[in-house]
């Protein structure tokens, strides 16, 4: 057999859970990242070096934390038991909410990018028709950043696909309840089953170089949205001086 019952079972977990995991992230990411984008606050270099730290942060540190602030003692841990919730480490809620945190900036950066590539003229040139923010959001920024949302989904959920560390302090290793795709090779390679490891570890090797392949075609694909923007916008901009000078010569 090409896989046991056991590496279906690590798949349809994994998968589940960077699903869930990234419309959470874009979910919760889009608004962080469009205040990131337009803030001028002084918190702005912290808040971002905050949603930046796992990229530097050794998983096992992050994971380590996190396992005491979910546990019997925590603080979430004990919020989550008076809440009838019981506890997160070891479970697929607490995978959840590790993968949340540690692949944030993978989901917030490209979106903050996009965001600032945007610019603050379109959002003017909206409000100038009339549009409130939250219209000229929604019909103007989301579109213009329409690449940098499929870059953010992508990278989002490649990188929850492939997370070992967080998810061995985390999840622990329970097959069918915590025992994502990381794991299953780590198990296979530990019992000596190079076979069954090389197959899922090929199928991670492809999968990452399709992720890449997509990157690439999504770059351009965004170069090119941001120079019709660009044209876009002034004709948007030419149809308003337009209309001002209308309305001045009547």
């Amino acid at each position: 057999m090409w896989l046991t019952a056991e590496d279906w079972s690590a798949v349809r977990l994994t998968l589940s859970l960077a699903s869930i995991v990234t419309v959470l992230l874009l979910l919760l990411g889009t608004p962080l990242a469009w205040w990131l984008a337009r803030t001028r606050s002084g918190w702005r270099h912290g808040v971002a070096a905050v949603v930046a730290l796992p990229l530097v942060l050794p998983p096992a540190v992050l994971g380590f934390y996190l396992l005491v602030l979910m546990g019997p003692q925590g603080p979430v841990g004990q919020l989550t038991q008076a809440l009838g919730l019981g506890l997160l480490p070891f479970s697929f809620g607490g995978l959840v909410l590790a993968s949340l945190l540690y692949s944030m900036p993978f989901v917030v950066q490209p979106l903050q990018n996009a965001f600032e590539a945007v610019g603050e003229r379109p959002m003017e040139v909206a409000a100038t028709l009339r549009a409130s923010p939250l219209d000229a959001f929604f019909t103007v920024a989301v579109p213009l950043a329409g690449p940098g949302f499929l870059t953010a989904a992508v990278l989002g959920f490649a990188h929850t696909v492939g997370e070992f560390g967080v998810v061995l302090m985390i999840g622990g290793n329970i097959p069918g309840k915590t025992r994502v795709l990381s794991m299953q090779i780590y198990d296979h390679v530990e019992a000596f089953e190079y076979a069954q490891a090389h197959r899922l570890a090929g199928a991670m090797l492809v999968f990452s170089f399709l992720v890449l392949l997509v990157m690439m075609r999504l770059g351009r694909a965004g170069k090119t949205r941001l120079k019709a923007g660009r044209s876009a916008r002034a004709v948007q901009e030419s149809a308003v001086q337009a209309g001002d000078a209308a309305r001045r010569t009547t």
